[in-house]
C-alpha cells in the first residue's frame, strides 16, 4: 500500500536515515508496482519504519516488523534489533524466509533507509 500525504507527514525522523523525499518516493513506487514478495517486502519495510498504523483493525493497527513478524513499534532499537535480525536467514520466519524476494527486499530497505549503507531498494520513475 502506497503512504497517503497524512501518513508521509508523520514520518518518525529519527526511524528513516534518508531524506524523507526520497523515502516516500521509494515507499510509493512500491506500492504502485504489481506485487512480488520483494516489492511487497518494501513496502511491509517502509511501513513499519514510518510507524505508521496500518488502516485494518488487524494487531490494532499496528505493522508487523517485517523480519520476525512481532508487532512492535518501529523506533531505533527495536529497528536496530530488525536490522541485525535480517543480517540472518534463519530469523526470517519459515513463511517469509521461503517468500521469493523477501528477504532480500527488507535487507535492501533496511540497509538504505536505516543502516545507509546501499543504494535504494527500488529506483524511482520520475515523471
Amino acid at each position: 500500500m502506497a503512504p497517503t500525504p497524512s501518513d508521509a507527514a508523520r514520518i518518525r525522523a529519527d526511524n528513516v536515515r534518508v531524506p524523507r523525499e526520497e523515502f516516500v518516493a521509494v515507499w510509493d513506487e512500491a506500492g504502485r508496482r504489481a506485487a512480488d514478495g520483494y516489492t511487497e517486502a518494501v513496502v511491509q519495510t517502509c511501513r513499519w519504519l514510518a510507524a505508521i498504523p496500518s488502516r485494518t483493525a488487524l494487531c490494532g493497527g499496528q505493522v508487523r516488523s517485517p523480519v520476525t513478524l512481532r508487532a512492535c513499534v518501529a523506533y531505533p532499537a527495536t529497528i536496530a534489533a530488525e536490522w541485525e535480525a535480517a543480517q540472518r536467514r534463519e530469523a526470517f520466519l519459515p513463511d517469509l524466509a521461503a517468500r521469493p524476494g523477501w528477504c532480500d527486499g527488507v535487507r535492501a530497505t533496511l540497509a538504505w533507509a536505516w543502516d545507509r549503507s546501499g543504494p535504494p531498494p527500488l529506483d524511482v520513475v520520475r515523471s
